[in-house]
């Protein structure tokens, strides 16, 4: 079910990509708008929460495609997934846990401890964390320097006297 939500932000990486790339190149070329560093902020703040959003999108797909190949067919045990360990650790296989927050697919051992089973999952957290960050900072740079904007159009005035 959850691949029907990567497949669309997969499919729109691309497109994302040449956005990016159009707008940068349209900040760097004269003739821009007087107002360009503002758009320019507003527009990365946006595009960092998009990638975010899109690459956490195509995290739960994989976390899901792990999950329906572990639990049906006559090739799912062990997890395709933690065929990838060691000998010595898949003999002490007993399952598998998907997680969704944060990413991972763990292959669980008998002794109820985990092993990962693609370092994936976690550059796909780190990814994200920094995209959402990075879009949480720079809304905030835009509200410091929209609020700096209009303070200096604005003349200073003094506060009325007290009656």
């Amino acid at each position: 079910m959850l691949v029907l939500l990567a497949l669309p932000a997969l499919l729109a990486s691309p497109v994302w990509l040449m956005a990016v790339v159009l707008k940068l190149l349209s900040a760097a070329l004269p003739g821009r708008r007087p107002d360009w560093a503002m758009d320019l902020l507003r527009w990365c703040a946006v595009m960092a929460a998009v990638a975010a959003v899109g690459l956490y999108l195509i995290g739960l797909g994989a976390v899901d495609v792990a999950a329906h190949e572990s639990a049906s067919g006559t090739d799912s045990a062990p997890s395709p997934s933690c065929r990838d360990i060691p000998p010595d650790v898949r003999r002490h296989l007993a399952g598998y846990r998907p997680s969704y927050l944060p990413l991972g697919f763990d292959c669980v051992l008998d002794d109820g401890t985990t092993f990962s089973s693609s370092a994936l999952y976690t550059w796909l957290n780190g990814l994200v964390a920094a995209c959402g960050l990075g879009a949480a900072a720079l809304m905030v740079a835009w509200g410091f320097a929209t609020e700096r904007r209009a303070r200096a159009v604005s003349p200073a005035v003094p506060p009325a006297p007290r009656p």
